[in-house]
């Protein structure tokens, strides 16, 4: 099925946003995308027609039941999970995460060890560095300075009879770089080791298959993928009910709902289907997940086309730098991440917002990856992030803007 990204684009209001008179460009969906109408209504359509608690023995309570549900369902389809039993959400990756690793190391003794990486976002870093408190030992997976990519082969050797745990990330946020997180998987596993993934940056872009690649948990956020700040938490069945969570006493102590803390966001929900739905609308099958596996089989090598054409552009200006695998299929997600030579990544980001293209700046809290690059202490990088809303004009007029800035 052909991907239209001018019908696309129509979807989403905020596009026709103008800065200084330039039409804006939104090269910021790694910090999070634009939402389509689809999105605002189903907000909206929650808080006219079925806001209320849950669990209630009247109408607006049985409806507020439906929404969880079918957040459940559609991100269940999203990730290829074995149902919605295996779905759980919560504020925000983040908070997922903390409240997943607290549970986790509950079950842990000292000595005992986890595994984190030198690429990852420091939301799959932090959580599991708490646990150094209780005893457990931290090890680190370095990252190829040349390449950007995680060095599979000190992975190999991290990991051994101690290991309890492996947090390792699906694509870089920072840099882009696609991991082999089956292999990671699989090495952990051998072990006899749990695996979770952060697939934040990854799941904008591609399809994921949670059971094909036998993760025992795998995190996501809906508003990277064009809906609203929901955190989604993917446990294999029967790990969840496992573990001893927080929750208040009341709570149902099963999955999904064992390691989620409080009401949800149930407006919040009603969006992440929609958001969900508008990827599937954009392919064709016979049920959602077919229709979500098409979508992507489009989008995947639409915004990859993209990122190409603007990597071969920037590395044809003179004193750009560029960052990570050259854009190859399987190597990177599109993102494109640079620095111009004697040039502050702030300055340059700020540059390029006054003329309507909204990049980002900084670390993204890939503390450590841009520590290691040196760049600390530099301004971090400038990352630009492909969406199926953005064209093909829009990157030529960057392209443009960036070689005018670099002199």
């Amino acid at each position: 099925m052909a991907f239209d990204p001018r019908a696309f684009r129509s979807l989403f209001p905020a596009l026709s946003l103008t800065v200084n008179g330039h039409p804006a460009a939104f090269f910021d969906g790694p910090g999070g995308s634009q939402v389509p109408e689809a999105v605002i209504a189903a907000h909206r359509d929650y808080y006219v027609s079925r806001n209320a608690n849950t669990h209630g023995q009247f109408e607006t309570s049985r409806l507020a039941d439906e929404t969880v549900e079918e957040a459940r369902r559609a991100a269940a389809a999203l990730l290829g999970a074995e149902g919605p039993e295996a779905i759980s959400f919560g504020q925000n990756m983040t908070t997922l995460n903390f409240a997943l690793a607290r549970a986790i190391g509950r079950t842990l003794k000292p000595g005992d060890e986890v595994v984190v990486t030198e690429l990852d976002h420091d939301a799959n870093v932090a959580p599991w560095l708490s646990l150094e408190e209780r005893g457990i030992s931290i090890r680190w997976c370095p990252v190829r300075l040349d390449s950007c990519t995680l060095d599979m082969d000190a992975m190999r050797t991290l990991i051994g009879p101690k290991t309890r745990h492996i947090a390792v990330g699906y694509a870089s946020n920072a840099i882009g770089t696609v991991n082999d997180v089956a292999e990671v998987v699989r090495l952990g596993h051998a072990a006899g080791a749990t695996v979770s993934i952060d697939a934040v940056h990854f799941a904008p872009h591609a399809l994921i298959d949670v059971q094909k690649l036998g993760c025992d948990f795998l995190l996501c956020s809906a508003y990277k993928f064009f809906g609203p700040h929901v955190g989604i938490l993917y446990s294999r069945p029967g790990l969840l009910d496992e573990l001893p969570t927080d929750r208040v006493r009341p709570q149902d102590p099963t999955a999904p709902t064992r390691i989620e803390t409080g009401t949800l966001n149930h407006a919040a929900l009603a969006g992440t289907t929609a958001a969900i739905e508008t990827i599937a609308a954009q392919g064709e099958g016979p049920d959602l997940r077919a229709c979500i596996a098409s979508a992507f089989a489009a989008i995947y090598p639409y915004e990859h086309g993209l990122a190409g054409r603007l990597w071969r552009g920037l590395g044809g200006i003179p004193g750009v730098a560029l960052y990570g695998p050259e854009v190859s299929d399987g190597l990177r997600a599109p993102t494109v991440s640079f620095r111009i030579q004697g040039q502050d990544p702030a300055t340059v980001a700020r540059r390029l917002g006054e003329r309507g293209f909204f990049v980002w700046d900084g670390d993204f809290y890939a503390v450590t990856l841009i520590e290691r690059l040196g760049l600390a202490d530099r301004g971090g990088v400038v990352r630009v992030g492909m969406a199926p809303y953005i064209l093909a004009e829009e990157v030529d007029a960057l392209l443009g803007a960036v070689r005018e800035i670099a002199g």
